[in-house]
């Protein structure tokens, strides 16, 4: 059984990826922003403590030294400014005017890394006692300028661990916002992924999967009506089973009684056959015997019993023909045929009949081959015809070829009284008739179109029928196209048989009626008859000394369960030269078998003489050329 896949969620985790994302982006964004905030909050300060700073010690410097850079006094000035470096506020500190006073203290500046500079005015404060001294106009100008290095270092120390405890707080910060998504997330995705399996597993067949409990939301009622869903499930398909079975079970019993009757109606058809066959085919030969002695008014009836044994004869012969094909010993021996030739044959076996009716047979030449079994498609075209032929009295039958693909499609038309929709999908079974509803058997037996349909099936193929009441129908099947032979492939008209046939013939069988109606019939041929009514009288004229036959026929069951196809075998090695014919009544699936296996000619009963003769016409008599 074919795995699916889960319907909610796909096998790569994009939901889980999708929530763990909705929850991170909007908290990453959040966090992003206030640490930038903080961040740059923080360092504003910093840099402002660290000016105010550098602004203060620089007026402190300058608030000092004012009296003494404007009394010139450079001693103090440089007291002023190493104390100012001493007392840790300052890295160096310049003190200078314009009237070319420069006191430094500290570190040269091009030594220091990381110095910044904040400078100030220096001005002459008004002090007390001195007013008469200064002039009021110099009180309050710039006497000179300080300049105060500050070492930076730890400042940018500070900035530094700022930024680091910044990006650390956001990482975290970020950090806590996965986790939590991440947990949110697989609480919503578990109990789906739950959900999707169990549903792909009732997808599968296996209907006792159950979501089971998953949470208190919304989702654990989708679980429990997908539950219960699947409880109603698996009791439709226990039920559905249950009755599965029960109807297999009574389809079984069924089968077994359809096989039962088949089998009893198959014995029933086989003995039957067997039992009519035998007086049927003992009363043909004595008919044929009869008729040529008989007189102007017993011929009519004489005629009479022949048309009615042809007609009991026609049926056995198209059970047999079935029986045939149930039993499989039918194979198709394929060869290339020329239509022409094939369709020219069949207007040879059946214009007479058709004039007798007043039908126009006639066939399109067209010069196409096919690759099929001649015998068999001649029987399965030349009942088409006349079937044709027999409910078109009056009408025009047309056989013709036409290319459909890598298939021939041969088509035979009449433009009778149609087939109207409702039979047409019943004309190929056994004993259907459309047009015989009061079963005259002088019209058929409604099997030509079913043997037909088997013979075309064993020919890879199937007959197609295309009818309308009135306007006439078209029964056609598609054969494989081949390549024309390149020497005539047509069968060389028979030629007829002599009148009288000088042959020595052996006739075996245990019916009385039958052995005098051979006898009669061959000896009207001209033939030279012995006949045995046992197996071991056989075997003695077959061992004869100087005895050559050229014809031996023997029946299939003798008395006391003697076989004919034993005896036949023993002919064969005691009279090599003689054609050996097996006559037999019974049409059974085993004899036909053992038939082929053995390659034994066959003749069912009831025998037609013409047949009969046809067949024994191409022998050659003793001593001929």
């Amino acid at each position: 059984m074919h795995s699916r896949k889960p319907l909610f969620l796909p096998h790569d985790g994009g939901l889980q990826r999708d929530l763990i994302r909705l929850g991170v982006l909007p908290c990453a964004a959040v966090a992003l922003t206030l640490t930038v905030w903080f961040t740059h909050e923080r360092l504003e300060t910093l840099e402002q403590a660290f000016r105010a700073e550098g602004i203060a010690v620089a007026r402190q410097v300058a608030v000092v030294s004012d009296l003494s850079l404007y009394a010139g006094d450079i001693d103090t000035l440089h007291a002023i400014a190493r104390n100012a470096v001493a007392s840790g506020g300052a890295a160096r500190v310049e003190i200078s005017n314009n009237a070319g006073i420069f006191v430094t203290a500290g570190q040269p500046v091009d030594k220091m890394v990381n110095a910044r500079p904040f400078g100030t005015a220096v001005k002459l404060r008004a002090a007390p006692g001195l007013a008469d001294y200064v002039p009021r106009a110099r009180q309050t100008g710039d006497i000179g300028t300080v300049r105060v290095f500050l070492d930076a270092s730890e400042h940018l120390s500070t900035r530094t661990s700022s930024i680091v405890a910044g990006a650390a707080i956001g990482g975290l910060a970020l950090l806590i916002a996965w986790l939590s998504a991440r947990h949110m997330a697989r609480a919503v995705v578990r109990p789906l992924r739950r959900l999707s399996t169990t549903v792909a597993a009732l997808q599968a067949g296996a209907l006792d999967a159950r979501c089971g409990p998953c949470g208190k939301h919304e989702i654990a009622s989708l679980a429990a009506d997908i539950d219960r869903m699947a409880a109603r499930l698996q009791d439709d398909s226990t039920m559905r089973e249950d009755r599965i079975r029960a109807a297999t079970a009574e389809a079984r019993i069924r089968v077994v009684q359809a096989e039962q009757a088949t089998r009893a109606r198959t014995r029933f058809l086989a003995a039957a056959s067997h039992d009519l066959r035998q007086p049927l085919h003992a009363m043909g030969l004595f008919i044929d015997s009869l008729i040529p002695s008989a007189t102007d008014a017993q011929r009519p009836a004489i005629l009479r019993l022949q048309e009615g044994t042809q007609v009991m004869g026609g049926l056995l012969d198209a059970l047999l023909d079935i029986s045939r094909l149930d039993a499989n010993v039918v194979s198709p021996s394929l060869e290339p045929v020329v239509l022409d030739e094939l369709f020219a044959q069949v207007e040879a076996m059946h214009g007479p009949a058709a004039a007798e009716t007043g039908v126009q047979l006639r066939y399109i030449p067209s010069g196409k081959a096919v690759s099929t079994d001649r015998v068999l498609a001649l029987r399965v075209l030349g009942n088409l015809t006349q079937n044709a032929i027999h409910h078109n009295p009056g009408s025009r039958v047309v056989m013709v070829a036409r290319r459909d693909g890598d298939r021939v499609r041969l088509e035979v038309r009449d433009n009778g009284i149609g087939i109207a929709s409702i039979h047409q999908s019943r004309i190929f079974e056994e004993f259907y008739q459309v047009t015989n509803p009061e079963r005259d058997r002088r019209k058929g037996f409604g099997l030509g179109l079913s043997i037909c349909s088997r013979l075309a099936s064993l020919l890879d193929s199937t007959i197609a029928v295309k009818s309308q009441l009135n306007r006439g129908s078209i029964f056609s099947i598609r054969l494989p196209r081949a390549d024309m032979p390149t020497t005539p492939s047509g069968v060389a008209a028979p030629t007829p048989a002599p009148k009288l046939l000088p042959l020595d013939c052996l006739v075996i069988d245990d019916n009385p009626a039958i052995l005098d109606g051979m006898q009669q019939l061959l000896d009207l041929w001209g033939c030279r008859v012995q006949s045995a009514a046992t197996g071991a009288q056989a075997l003695a004229r077959l061992r004869e000394p100087g005895r050559r036959y050229q014809v031996i026929l023997c029946d299939l069951q003798l008395s006391e369960n003697e076989d004919g196809m034993t005896i036949i075998e023993h002919a064969r090695r005691l009279q090599p030269g003689a054609l050996t014919v097996l006559i037999s009544g019974a049409t059974t699936s085993a004899v036909l078998q053992r038939v082929q296996q053995i390659n034994i000619t066959l003749l069912t009963k009831p025998v037609a003489p013409a047949k009969l003769r046809a067949l024994l016409a191409g022998i050659k008599p003793a001593g001929a050329a």
